[in-house]
């Protein structure tokens, strides 16, 4: 298999990478909708990080820098196309992306339960840090 072209999302892209969530995404986010992408995008414009292989979409990753934290979400493979390169490929370019912009060091979100997932983060160097918790409050209902 090809590597695939990482490239960051383009505004006429949302709609399929919102499809695409739903289908390679593990659970769902308040801002899986397109004006949480849509502010995203009009934040950080090279942000969300898309996968492609022959112009099909193939994997997806958020890769967000608040001037001191850099933070990833939203990691997701095809199901059809996981354990081939393409989640390593992302992260190398969200990796990238990062030291370019000044980052020390990358955190994920990821779910408790998704255990596929803890192997493929593991796998590519990151670790949970037991001494934190995440606390959240939602803003809108």
């Amino acid at each position: 298999m090809s590597p695939p072209v990482i490239r960051p999302a383009r505004p006429d892209d949302l709609d399929a990478v919102l499809a695409f969530w739903k289908t390679a995404a593990e659970g769902t986010s308040i801002s899986d909708d397109r004006a949480g992408v849509e502010r995203l995008l009009a934040r950080d414009p090279e942000a969300l990080l898309l996968a492609e292989l022959d112009g099909e979409l193939y994997g997806t990753v958020i890769a967000g820098f608040d001037g001191w934290r850099c933070h990833l979400y939203r990691l997701a493979v095809h199901p059809g196309r996981r354990r081939r390169g393409v989640g390593s490929a992302l992260l190398a370019a969200a990796e990238e992306r990062f030291v370019r912009l000044g980052g020390r060091r990358g955190d994920a979100m990821v779910l408790v339960r998704n255990e596929r997932a803890q192997h493929a983060w593991r796998a590519a160097g990151y670790a949970p840090e037991a001494q934190w918790r995440r606390w959240v409050k939602p803003l809108t209902d």
